[in-house]
């Protein structure tokens, strides 16, 4: 799958790098979008909390996330000089919260133990400072594809205690997508997104101890822009 998507992206760029740039006019946009976020697993989580003997170097075993609603906002601009080439900022919700499971936790010098604790809420505000985005004009259809650094803000809260705890993450913001003109003005897109960051959350009184987790998810969106 790896293999595909990077094979899509390298496509794409040499499409649109030797396209004539006559096709296409600067402008800018906004838009609202919506959508679906299938989250994978929270991966290579790294505990401790000496307060209660965990140590460094102690492991959980992966944590599945529900799949979420998504929703957010973009706006975005293609050069007058580079007309292929824009630029864009982002930011949006979702709340792929933390299921309950069973857990495995392994401590050095311990072994390991097996526990099942509730559920966790989980939300996560993903701001993408700037995307560097490049498009190709078909008429009314513009395939488009994105990279850029992502922001993510997220939140822990534990169900039973209401212990709270937040995550300010830097990580990767990917987007491949095709809008569609229906006026010179308006737009619909549909676009699949990819978000790649590691979390790292302190420990709380009651619920959390220190945790580090790899964060990766895709978002299927839908939406609705204005072109300037």
């Amino acid at each position: 799958m790896w293999y595909f998507r990077r094979r899509v992206w390298w496509v794409l760029l040499l499409i649109v790098f030797s396209m004539p740039h006559t096709l296409v006019q600067a402008e800018m946009y906004v838009a609202g979008q919506v959508g679906v976020t299938l989250p994978q697993s929270l991966s290579n989580v790294e505990v401790s909390d000496p307060s209660i003997g965990l140590p460094a170097g102690s492991t959980f075993s992966n944590l599945d996330l529900q799949n979420s609603v998504m929703y957010g906002a973009k706006l975005g601009y293609y050069f007058e000089s580079l007309k292929w080439l824009g630029v864009e900022t982002e930011v949006f919700n979702t709340t792929p919260h933390v299921k309950q499971q069973p857990i495995t936790v392994t401590a050095p010098g311990f072994g390991s133990t097996t526990f099942t604790p509730a559920g966790s809420y989980l939300r996560v505000l993903t701001w993408a400072p700037i995307n560097l985005v490049v498009r190709y004009q078909m008429g009314k259809f513009e395939p488009y594809a994105g990279v850029g650094m992502g922001i993510f803000f997220s939140r822990l809260k534990d169900a039973g205690t209401n212990d709270s705890t937040s995550s300010t993450s830097i990580g990767l913001n990917t987007q491949v997508g095709l809008r569609y003109r229906v006026t010179n003005n308006v737009a619909l897109f549909g676009e699949w997104k990819f978000n790649h960051a590691r979390l790292s959350f302190d420990a709380t009184p009651n619920a959390f101890t220190n945790a580090d987790a790899t964060y990766n998810a895709h978002h299927l969106v839908f939406g609705v822009g204005y072109h300037f």
